[in-house]
């Protein structure tokens, strides 16, 4: 029997509030996926390692301060630095239309803004996320 996908959850910077990502992150384990949620205030540093030591399959960054254009590729870019190709990296939060082709353009897979439904979040995981080293 093949194993879930891991999906790591993690609020990175100094926003406070979480219950959207606690929300996604029940719907996900719902649908199957093993999810670990890192909490509050993490910095990019702090989320590349728990997806190391975790072994994860995605990490789905969430994020209200507006620092997403500075720690949405910084998570990337040292994913990069550790030769970490295949994990898929989304995100979600208030995030300006204008934004996303530079997050594309860093490695973000997908932006979801509020207002998504948990279905479509689930469904989009479900097309991109295959645990690592089976294909697809």
């Amino acid at each position: 029997m093949a194993r879930a996908a891991r999906i790591l959850l993690a609020k990175p910077g100094l926003d406070g509030h979480d219950r959207g990502v606690k929300v996604v992150a029940r719907a996900l384990r719902d649908a199957g996926y093993e999810v670990i949620y890192t909490g509050l205030h993490q910095t990019p540093e702090m989320v590349v390692a728990a997806a190391i030591q975790e072994d994860v399959d995605a990490i789905g960054l969430s994020i209200l301060s507006g620092a997403h254009n500075v720690l949405f590729p910084r998570i990337t870019a040292l994913l990069r630095e550790r030769g970490i190709e295949d994990v898929v990296v989304f995100g979600g939060g208030i995030i300006p239309e204008d934004d996303m082709p530079g997050l594309a353009a860093a490695g973000i897979g997908r932006i979801f803004n509020p207002g998504t439904s948990l279905e479509e979040i689930v469904r989009w995981v479900g097309e991109h996320v295959r645990p690592r080293g089976v294909a697809a």
